[in-house]
């Protein structure tokens, strides 16, 4: 065992941790020491000897082989295993162009290989990044002229460059690979799309001679197929009786769970009610979708069952397992487009057909639709035979020619048809034609085959005429799915559905939580139909499961956006760990809220702070982790960081201030949730304290929220800030006949008998001054809680009115006089003071003071003079004229 790199490691770190001037003292040599140097004696070297032999040290004469790190020999390992493998897979890709199977194995596999070589990148990148992060330590080299280096840190650093370059080396040959599985990838594709081509579209002689030979081999194969399956038949019977009967038994167990099963459970979706007379749209299209899909998964299930099975019990013989598998899939093929049509026509149930055709269209449309499956089903079957057998391919042809004209005979009678419903309305009576565009598209799909299998090109007729039968069957699943999604959506629909109603009375949820639900309902079934239709419609178009997967997992982990790779699966991670991280905060939040805090029995404002600042830390964590979890680089969001700050600066001013308010305001804590504060604005108890905003409700049980720089930036006057102590003014005004000193012992004999004022600070009263009418007291006395003080108020006022009452201590009101000068007119004088007169006799009982008198101004002017409670006249005063007579 080597220990010259520990030894090295040592004296680096010692080097390191010595004084930097006893450290330069003993560098001076280069990184490196070539032939051509010559070794420094001491600290300096003398000129001559540079071109001279040189003279090797021990350390110089045996240079410290490099320590090879774990991830540099797996990496070299797996790098000759993918070299040796894309050569192989080279070589299978020539060798099986023509069999499409075989190169979409390949193609995954390249596909991994691919994968591979970036894994082998991203294991070197923390060796090179420690290697980095060891050469920036132990600094530059020295230059020339300078102290040379220890052998030992020279002999570091040389093992450090080795490993470094040995890196940069594997790295390239890991690209080099991927750039050769890449291109091989491309290769296949291409061979891929030549074979689908060449296949679709190769031309068949068609003549009497292809005929007469097909026919006679048809004879051969009959005899073939009698041969291979008879005695099939029979060694199953004679040698694996038991076997067989399992297979029947639990077949037909399966069958009783799958199908009985389907329609128990999910019967209220399905079943067609026929007393219903007007079933709603979304009730049809309901129906005629899940009356498709269940009933047709569960008949999948079963025949996959029975499959499996059969190759359990090993009963299916190699050349009979594929037409089995035919068969069954053929059956399901039938099941699933008999249902279809049967949901979207309703042959015996005009209430509930999705299509405005009539009862016999109706009928005749799904007899037809029914025979194109069986054709094209029987056609299938007959073509695994003749492959399970190896006939002829002259068979095959002629098998698909008669397929193709029977599909095209079927088409062009539904194009002569006449389904639509009559112009009365009634689907009971005989229909209408098509429209014209329908009946063309039919009679030209159905011609087209015809044409095309005449010419020869057999192959993409047959293609044709499948993808119009099941293909079609597919789209039209889908769309119904689409629109049965779409219309549970609406607001309102949902709650119509039999599921609906059954949701409604199981969880007893509201009209909204129930509208929301179905929201969710149509947006799952959208998702699944994309998610089994286009799957589906790919594989029925020559495509293989194995590039859907391929696929799916490029799209689930490798969307490239230019230079960005975006993974979903990825995404989806980040944000399941950023809602279990909230989740964990609201409990750990609630846990140290309502076990910790509230048994210290803290203060509500000091709980609602740290709660908070627990709830915004808790967030920022899950974030986080939810973002490197997802893939995000957080070095990328420099940018998006220098346009927050740039938006800051020219429209975030007001947010980011708020901001930290709200948290000057959680730390500093100059008011708290229950406080009684007054601002310039409102005032009312502090309900929540936000890093945006504060809510506070004024007595009216008005939320009022106030932006936190408010509450920073402006005077804030907190009634609870400290403690509930506060106190409490009463104004109170006698009359100028009142004893003071007296007044100031009732008040505070009044305020004392109060059970709520407090003994300490004593109560006192203030002689606040003289008033127009009265002499002014205040009383000012403290209360234990200030939130009190409206009623203690309300109750020393009513005590003091009493008291002073039963005293004899008047409280003055002011009193007015009015004063009346008029003109020299005496005929109005004398209807005036006529007037005056009666009006102080009146039954009114209101006194009327005044004064009357002529002067020398024309026009009569009206005067108010404020008097004190004593000037009281009982009688109104006559003025005098200018010569003295009385009026």
């Amino acid at each position: 065992m080597r220990f010259d790199w520990l030894i090295a490691a040592f004296v680096a770190c010692l080097m390191l941790a010595l004084p930097a001037g006893f450290a330069n003292a003993q560098t001076a040599a280069p990184a490196e020491v070539t032939q051509s140097e010559a070794p420094a004696t001491g600290n300096q070297a003398a000129p001559s000897q540079t071109s001279a032999a040189p003279v090797a040290t021990p350390s110089q004469a045996a240079p410290a082989e490099p320590v090879v790190s774990p991830a540099i020999v797996a990496a070299e390992e797996e790098l000759t295993a993918a070299e040796a493998s894309i050569k192989r897979l080279t070589s299978q890709v020539e060798e099986n162009t023509g069999n499409d199977s075989s190169l979409v194995d390949l193609k995954l596999e390249v596909e991994a290989l691919a994968r591979s070589m970036l894994d082998i990148g991203v294991s070197l990148r923390p060796r090179l990044t420690e290697i980095r992060a060891r050469i920036d330590q132990l600094g530059a080299p020295p230059a020339e002229g300078e102290p040379a280096e220890p052998d030992t840190v020279v002999a570091e650093r040389a093992r450090l460059a080795a490993e470094r370059a040995q890196i940069n080396a594997l790295t390239g040959r890991a690209e080099a690979v991927s750039v050769k599985a890449s291109q091989l990838s491309d290769r296949i594709a291409e061979a891929r799309r030549e074979l689908f081509s060449t296949t679709l579209f190769k031309r068949t002689e068609i003549g009497p001679e292809m005929f007469a030979q097909a026919v006679s081999e048809m004879d051969d194969e009959s005899d073939d197929a009698v041969r291979t399956y008879g005695s099939w038949v029979k060694f199953v019977w004679a040698f694996k009786s038991q076997a067989l009967l399992g297979w029947v038994f639990f077949s037909l167990l399966a069958a009783l769970v799958f199908v009985p099963g389907a329609y128990r459970l999910f019967g209220g979706l399905i079943d067609r009610d026929p007393e219903v007379e007007d079933p709603p749209y979304t009730s049809r299209l309901s129906v005629a979708f899940w009356s498709t899909v269940i009933p047709t998964v569960a008949m999948t299930a079963l025949a996959g069952i029975v499959y499996v099975l059969g190759q359990s019990f090993s009963i299916l013989r190699a050349d009979v397992a594929p037409v089995i598998a035919s068969v069954l899939m053929t059956l399901v093929a039938i099941f699933f487009v008999g249902k279809l049509a049967r949901g979207v026509l309703s042959p015996s149930m005009s209430a509930w057909r999705l299509v405005n055709v009539s009862n016999g269209g109706a009928r005749i449309l799904y007899l037809l639709v029914v025979a194109m499956v069986i054709v094209n089903g029987l056609d299938f079957v007959g073509d695994q035979i003749s492959q399970s057998l190896g006939s002829p391919v002259v068979l095959a042809v002629f098998k698909g020619m008669i397929s193709v004209f029977l599909i095209a005979l079927i088409l062009i009678a539904m194009a002569l048809g006449k389904p639509m419903v009559a112009v009365s309305g009634d689907p009971a009576d005989p229909g209408q034609p098509w429209p014209r565009f329908i009946s063309i598209t039919l009679s030209m799909a159905g011609i087209g085959l015809m044409a095309a299998t005449a010419l020869g090109y057999v192959g993409f007729a047959r293609f044709a005429a499948t993808q119009i039968v099941v293909t079609g069957a597919i789209l039209t699943t889908m769309y119904i799915g689409y629109l049965s999604g779409r219309a549970i959506s609406e607001p309102g629909a949902f709650a119509q559905t039999a599921i609906g109603r059954r949701v409604e009375d199981r969880f007893k949820l509201g009209h909204v939580a129930l509208d929301q639900t179905g929201l969710g309902a149509g947006l799952l079934i959208s998702l699944a139909v994309l998610l089994v239709g286009v799957p589906l419609i790919l594989l029925l178009w020559g495509f293989q499961v194995q590039d859907i997967e391929l696929w799916f997992y490029q799209f689930m982990t490798e969307i490239r956006i230019g230079g960005i790779t975006i993974s979903i699966v990825g995404i989806l991670f980040g944000i399941l760990l950023f809602l279990l991280g909230l989740l964990v905060t609201r409990w750990f939040q609630g846990w140290l809220d309502g076990s910790v805090m509230a048994r210290g029995r803290m203060d509500t404002g000091v709980r609602n702070s740290i709660k908070t600042g627990v709830g915004y830390l808790g967030v920022a964590i899950a974030g986080l982790i939810g973002i490197s979890a997802a893939g995000i680089d957080l070095s990328s969001l420099a940018l998006v960081a220098g346009a927050l700050s740039l938006g800051i600066g020219f429209g975030l001013q007001n947010i980011v201030s708020n901001f930290v308010s709200g948290l000057i305001l959680l730390v500093e804590r100059p008011f708290k949730v229950g406080d009684w504060v007054s601002t310039s604005s409102t005032e009312g108890f502090v309900k929540k304290i936000s890093v945006r905003a504060t809510e506070i409700e004024t007595f009216n049980r008005q939320s009022i929220i106030v932006p936190n720089s408010e509450l920073i930036n402006a005077p804030v006057g907190n009634w609870t800030h400290r403690n509930k102590l506060g106190r409490m003014d009463l104004p109170i005004g006698v009359s100028y006949d009142a004893d003071p000193r007296r007044l100031i012992e009732i008040l505070i004999e009044v305020a004392q008998g109060h059970d709520m004022v407090l003994g300490n600070p004593e109560p006192v009263v203030h002689f606040s001054g003289f008033g127009d009418s009265s002499l002014d007291f205040v009383l000012k006395c403290h209360v234990a809680d200030v939130l009190t003080g409206v009623g203690v108020r309300t109750e020393l006022s009513l005590r003091i009115f009493e008291r002073l009452k039963a005293e004899g201590i008047e409280i003055p009101f002011p009193q007015r006089d009015l004063n009346i000068k008029l003109g020299d007119d005496a005929e109005a004088v004398t209807v005036l003071a006529e007037k005056l007169a009666s009006g102080s006799s009146g039954s009114s009982g209101t006194p009327v003071t005044g004064e009357v008198s002529a002067g020398s101004p024309p026009a009569p002017k009206r005067s108010r003079k404020k008097t004190t409670p004593k000037e009281r006249p009982d009688s109104m005063e006559e003025g005098s004229d200018a010569d003295g007579g009385d009026r």
